[in-house]
């Protein structure tokens, strides 16, 4: 997702060095691009470890695609303020950038430039074309590959609130993965029922089976206020006996249930 020097880009480079790699400016045209075979496999955020779960891939993956989960990877995120050369900090009365890096950003531009407007872009590399397109008070926030591929130069380094920022991606595709022995498995699903210990009682089919779960939040189902959808990553593929035996127990107990797939759990080695 998004045009070269974006963090997805970054992203599409350390899954597939040697790929072809097309650029799209939404979540929803990747996932378009894979579903009409323009793309074999698309690579989009799923959460960030500052400002959370990516909420255009998260409803993409509940009610708008059939692709499936293949792959993750998790990318260390470090933030630059972007200016034309010989900007200095006085001369910056707007910053360009996307909403997620202002928003994990936030305290380096509260402190140091609390007057500047905030503009939102596409992605953080269109920022930095929007900024070499502006009048000289305007800077971004960008990757250090977006500096060299638009002439920007650096005003100040690694402006994200956390130095342990980290994004996670996915890799989409119309199959998920098959087993490796090291997988998770992603899925949503909702209650039938609003009562209590309805969720605990879905719960317990994993946790009497052992399965660790990775991670559980909810998302507004967009039927009505007060109706969410579960998210869980957990640990094992769908294949797996033991796991096969959960989600059937789950399906049987919900009004929608959807696996969007196996795949290899991240870790640095082996991406």
């Amino acid at each position: 997702m998004g045009p070269p020097g974006t963090f997805s880009e970054e992203a599409a480079r350390l899954y597939r060095p040697q790929g072809q790699h097309l650029p799209f400016s939404t979540i929803a045209a990747v996932a378009a691009a894979v579903e009409t075979k323009m793309a074999d496999e698309g690579v989009i955020p799923i959460e960030n470890s500052i400002e959370g779960s990516v909420s255009a891939t998260l409803d993409l993956l509940i009610h708008e695609s059939s692709l499936a989960i293949c792959q993750e990877l998790v990318l260390p995120i470090h933030h630059y303020l972007l200016v034309k050369p010989g900007v200095t900090e006085k001369d910056i009365k707007v910053i360009y950038s996307h909403p997620q890096a202002f928003g994990q950003c936030r305290r380096f531009l509260e402190s140091c430039f609390p007057k500047a407007a905030s503009v939102a872009s596409l992605s953080t590399a269109a920022a930095v074309e929007e900024m070499m397109t502006a009048n000289g008070q305007a800077a971004a926030i960008g990757t250090a590959r977006a500096a060299v591929l638009y002439g920007a130069e650096i005003l100040a380094h690694h402006i994200q609130d956390q130095s342990s920022n980290e994004t996670r991606f996915v890799v989409i595709a119309p199959t998920d993965h098959s087993p490796t022995g090291r997988d998770k498995t992603s899925l949503c699903f909702a209650v039938a029922e609003d009562r209590p210990g309805a969720l605990c009682n879905i719960l317990l089919e994993f946790a009497t089976r052992n399965i660790n779960l990775a991670k559980i939040e909810s998302r507004p189902s967009r039927e009505s206020l007060g109706k969410y959808i579960f998210l869980v990553d957990l640990e094992g593929h769908r294949q797996d006996p033991v796991v096969t035996e959960a989600l059937e127990r789950v399906r049987a107990k919900v009004a929608l249930f959807k696996v969007f797939g196996s795949y290899p759990r991240y870790t640095p080695a082996s991406i």
